[in-house]
């Protein structure tokens, strides 16, 4: 029971993670660069909800089903806007530049975002207001489930589902995959690369801002530096993955979860943090490119 109970915490903690890591794994497919930033756009995304939830409970009653779709599509819509400003104005013109500058930069808008935050949302922590209906749907012995945990396992699918199809269906998803290959290419090909790598900022910060909800959801206190360690972990996960692989970042999100939690239920929580970088390091040793991940050959 206690591992059942364990792996269930572990599969909503990792599917969370999981939406995180894509919009790192999107966005070094488009630029080969590690936007450090997005963890601080998943704790946008909760500050959005916070928000947004008092302002949609005044003609939707909360906590229900509809109100909650509402706060968690406006708080996307609100991330993927400030994706776009923050590839517009902070990375786009040093796209020319080296990586490390634009690695630099990252690490920087990340600070700004965090202060920011701080400045403006206060430093203390705070409490997530009740968006959707808790149900316990399962308590046998110490084996609980609750409806929550459900949600965000069911919500990451159906929004992973969404992304693989507008990323294998869609035009704007070929011009993706196209400018991910060869981005002089497709350029020559007609392709606007500028739109095509905003577009790729913008639904990989809607994912972290969805990521952010369904954390606020399951872990109601929220602070301007909560995207740190999550954000941290997934990047991890991205790594663990294979980098640049979609499916890849979602299976090491998981793993890291899931691993994390069953050395915090049966070890210790004291090195529930560390696991993740441990398991990292093992697995690269092992395949450097990660599980998921395909070796680059680099021409000369």
């Amino acid at each position: 029971m206690e591992f059942l109970q364990q792996l269930i915490n572990g599969l909503a903690f990792g599917s969370i993670l999981a939406l995180i890591a894509l919009g790192y794994t999107m966005v070094y497919g488009i630029l080969r660069f590690i936007n450090f930033a997005h963890g601080d756009v998943f704790m946008l995304g909760a500050f959005s909800g916070f928000y947004l939830a008092p302002k949609i409970a005044t003609f939707v009653p909360l906590p229900s089903v509809a109100g909650a779709i509402l706060v968690l599509i406006a708080s996307m819509a609100i991330c993927a806007a400030l994706g776009v400003v923050i590839e517009r104005f902070a990375y786009r013109p040093l796209r020319k530049s080296p990586k490390l500058t634009m690695l630099i930069t990252a690490i920087g808008v990340s600070l700004f975002l965090e202060y920011a935050g701080q400045f403006t949302f206060g430093a203390s922590p705070k409490r997530f207001p009740e968006i959707l209906p808790v149900y316990h749907v399962m308590k046998v012995g110490s084996l609980s489930l609750n409806s929550n945990q459900i949600i965000v396992v069911v919500v990451t699918i159906l929004l992973l589902l969404a992304l693989r199809f507008i990323v294998m269906k869609t035009k704007i998803g070929t011009a993706m995959r196209a400018v991910s290959f060869n981005p002089e290419a497709a350029a020559l090909m007609g392709i606007n690369t500028d739109i095509v790598i905003s577009f790729t900022f913008a639904l990989g910060s809607a994912l972290a801002a969805a990521a952010g909800i369904l954390w606020a959801v399951n872990y109601p206190s929220i602070d301007p530096l909560m995207g740190i360690l999550p954000g941290l972990k997934a990047f991890v996960a991205a790594v663990l993955g294979g980098i640049g692989n979609l499916p890849g970042a979602a299976l090491g999100g998981i793993i890291i979860g899931v691993t994390e939690t069953l050395v915090s239920g049966y070890i210790s929580s004291t090195y529930r943090d560390a696991i993740a970088f441990a398991v990292l390091i093992l697995i690269l040793l092992i395949k450097p490119s990660g599980l998921l991940g395909k070796k680059d050959i680099e021409k000369v």
